[in-house]
């Protein structure tokens, strides 16, 4: 009999979650005209941001389940990679281009990836992928990330995929909600926009010093 009592306990927890996370999606405002899966437009949940708004705070899991909030990165420059699933093509590559860019910006750089995907799954892949110079994240407990940024997939509890740029001063800098989400995201775009807000910062020390 023991050894069914830890699935029977992640059964439970799943089945809380589910709960709980339909519950929080009933009450999020929808936008049906924004992404599109395939041919077909799809609903997401949650407040749209945009360029110049105060960054909302989230709260989403490591792989220990310990939780991660915006707030954990004042001060930073943070660039936000947001894909559906780890485990699909696209996903994949985008998680490993970024994983890859991070060597050419100053350490003081924070780059997130987060998903939906709970975190055992996300550490298989950041394991087997080498996947270890960015943080990957889970939205699947609370989905929080996912309804403050209006990211949330109608009836399928995935995220959409986009990319986020906030400053030092928990501004959105930049915003790229990929228009379908079998495609790739611009990669040299946002990669600009982020060497762009380390040009400022130098700049900004330079005026300082002088």
């Amino acid at each position: 009999m023991k050894k069914f009592v830890l699935p029977l306990a992640f059964s439970l927890i799943a089945s809380a979650n589910v709960l709980a996370n339909d519950t929080i999606t009933d009450k999020l405002s929808e936008h049906g005209d924004l992404v599109k899966a395939g041919d077909k437009f799809v609903v997401l949940l949650g407040e749209q941001v945009a360029v110049g708004d105060s960054a909302p705070n989230f709260k989403v899991v490591d792989n220990s389940f310990a939780p991660v909030t915006l707030q954990d990165f004042s001060d930073k420059t943070i660039l936000i990679s947001v894909v559906p699933s780890l485990d699909t093509g696209v996903c994949s590559l985008q998680t490993k281009r970024f994983n890859e860019e991070v060597a050419n910006f100053p350490e003081d750089l924070v780059m997130l990836t987060i998903s939906n995907d709970l975190p055992f799954a996300q550490k298989r892949f950041c394991d087997a992928e080498k996947v270890d110079k960015i943080q990957v994240l889970s939205d699947s407990v609370w989905r929080d990330f996912g309804a403050n940024y209006g990211l949330l997939i109608k009836d399928m509890g995935l995220l959409t995929r986009a990319i986020f740029i906030i400053d030092k001063q928990g501004k959105v800098a930049y915003k790229e909600l990929v228009a379908n989400i079998s495609n790739h995201p611009d990669y040299q775009q946002a990669l600009a926009k982020l060497n762009e807000q380390f040009s400022k910062k130098d700049a900004t020390a330079t005026t300082t010093e002088k």
